[in-house]
């Protein structure tokens, strides 16, 4: 005999007890209808592989409950519960009660669960962000890992960082980037994002003003925008941020000093300098964006903003994501310490701290040395791939792009010198069809930059695909009519 419905038992606890469940719902979704008689015991104990007594528990539950009415000689029948077989309705149609946070949240990513990752089926992707492949650092950390788990405390870790991280990172930033700093004043977060949103709460209120540099980071803009603040730009020129363009009156600006964020530039001391007097006489704080400062390949870098606050104006931001890889999330704050105490609150109550394991193999690896030794190889890595796409952009496109070469990070930007910005965005659309990933720097503006302009990653592909990639961006030129034959 055919069971009379689909019963599905959940396998959570007592036998009759998902029989009950799995009866009920039957019954309330209306897939049995009222006055329906319910198999024999025997026959649906046979159908699903019970015992006859658990089914017959079952029926007795259900009818003292009110689901079930027995029939002396028979059988049980589906009492009048007032079941109805709901209507569905699609997904689209509900309407959720957004807060305003959700809504410019939405609007400001589009609504994709990550932002910007697109096109990674390409054959040649030059988007930016891309982590540089490097297959010994993923058995290096597994190691790493495994000596941590150890060791490592299994209760809530301190929400500002585990100390021994907080230790290494002084040490590092001190060496490398000539920032002072003890262990109080660094607050450890999941990447530079989680820095901008955890500032934007602690710094911001719905309406103040943010000064972003022109081009600048996309992620910024969004985590601002979606807290309510009020976006301005300033003018970028071939040495980075124009100090006399700031507006009278901020609470905050975001800069790139080091390596400004796309076009490359770096800021000279004259311009530091005036920045930071800015910010001391409006009492407005300064976020120092560091993105890559890990990595350079001529000439010796000027020391990170930070290093010249007297003030106490300058927030400092760092990322492993570029130095290591972004699925690591972790980076880091050095702050001002009249903020120190707000941050370390607004963080424990995002997420009660970093997770511990990572930060104590990161800790490690930074103590033992292996963190500069996997820099070394990274920015000789590096270093190849940006020399590939040097040569082939002066070999295949030389004269249609001008490019800015600021000897350091993970990408470069070439501006199209025969082209408007409808051209641009026709030679990416054909590039794609190609199987070539180019990006244009737009998105980056507030309003549109005065010439096209294209920002290449380097970091996600060896040398000898670098070079095929420049040589079919010249193909493509070529097809679009930007470049002669």
């Amino acid at each position: 005999m055919e069971p009379f419905v689909y019963l599905d038992l959940d396998g959570q606890g007592a036998r009759y007890a998902q029989l009950i469940r799995a009866l009920k719902g039957a019954i309330l979704d209306g897939r049995v209808a009222t006055g329906a008689r319910l198999p024999a015991s025997r026959a649906l104990a046979r159908e699903l592989d019970l015992s006859r007594n658990t089914v017959l528990a079952a029926y007795e539950q259900l009818q003292a409950e009110g689901f079930l009415l027995g029939r002396v000689g028979s059988g049980s029948f589906v009492a009048n519960v007032g079941n109805t077989v709901p209507q569905k309705r699609a997904s689209n149609t509900l309407i959720a009660p957004l807060s305003a946070f959700a809504r410019r949240a939405l609007a400001n990513t589009d609504g994709r669960r990550i932002p910007g990752r697109q096109h990674l089926d390409l054959r040649y992707n030059l988007q930016y962000g891309l982590p540089l492949t490097n297959p010994l650092l993923g058995s290096v950390w597994r190691r790493e890992v495994s000596r941590a788990a150890e060791h490592v405390e299994f209760d809530y870790p301190d929400a500002q960082g585990l100390p021994a991280l907080r230790e290494q990172i002084c040490d590092y930033l001190a060496r490398r980037r000539g920032v002072p700093a003890t262990p109080e004043d660094v607050l450890v977060v999941s990447g530079t994002q989680q820095a901008f949103a955890l500032a934007a709460r602690v710094l911001l209120e719905a309406g103040d003003t943010v000064v972003l540099e022109d081009p600048h980071y996309r992620g910024a803009r969004q985590s601002f925008a979606a807290h309510g603040a009020h976006a301005r730009g300033c003018r970028v020129d071939a040495d980075g941020l124009v100090p006399a363009a700031l507006p009278s009156s901020a609470r905050l600006a975001v800069v790139t000093p080091s390596h400004q964020f796309p076009t490359g530039a770096l800021l000279p001391l004259a311009r530091r300098v005036e920045l930071l007097d800015w910010a001391a006489e409006r009492r407005a704080w300064l976020i120092e964006d560091d993105y890559d400062g890990e990595f350079r390949y001529g000439g010796r870098p000027l020391a990170a903003l930070k290093s010249l606050d007297r003030d106490g104006r300058v927030i400092y931001i760092g990322s492993f994501s570029k130095a290591l890889f972004p699925a690591l999330r972790l980076g880091y704050m050095v702050l001002p310490a009249v903020l120190r105490d707000a941050f370390v609150a607004a963080k424990w109550l995002e997420d009660r701290g970093c997770n511990a394991l990572e930060q104590a193999a990161l800790a490690q690896f930074m103590g033992d040395g292996g963190f500069e030794r996997h820099l070394r190889r990274a920015a000789i890595a590096l270093r190849a791939r940006r020399a590939a796409m040097l040569n082939g952009l002066k070999k295949h496109a030389a004269g249609v792009v001008e490019v800015v070469d600021s000897n350091a990070g993970m990408h470069l930007t070439a501006w199209l010198t025969r082209a408007n910005h409808g051209d641009c965005e026709r030679l990416v659309a054909h590039a794609r069809t190609r199987g070539l990933g180019l990006y244009t720097v737009a998105p980056y503006c507030l309003k549109p930059p005065p010439r096209p302009g294209l920002v290449l990653g380097y970091a996600g592909l060896p040398p000898a695909d670098i070079e095929a990639a420049m040589r079919l961006l010249g193909q493509c030129l070529r097809e679009v009519g930007l470049a002669g034959d």
